[in-house]
């Protein structure tokens, strides 16, 4: 995964943290649990605000359905 496949990290964050809403997660943290998971190859430094946002709007939206 790179960070452009925000639905996917989406679903994997979703699955990894399950007891986690993400509507109170820090950049910070999302960031590195992006980085950790095992199906992810990008470079950290390749994320931005804007790429952190959406990825956080995914997985709301998993959440919801």
């Amino acid at each position: 995964m790179k960070w452009t496949d925000s639905l996917d990290i989406a679903i994997a964050l979703d699955e990894v943290h399950p007891d986690v809403d993400p509507r109170y997660i820090r950049f910070t943290d999302l960031h590195a649990w992006v980085c950790a998971l095992d199906d992810f190859d990008d470079e950290s430094e390749n994320s931005n605000e804007a790429i952190l946002e959406a990825i956080q709007m995914q997985w709301l939206e998993e959440r919801e359905d």
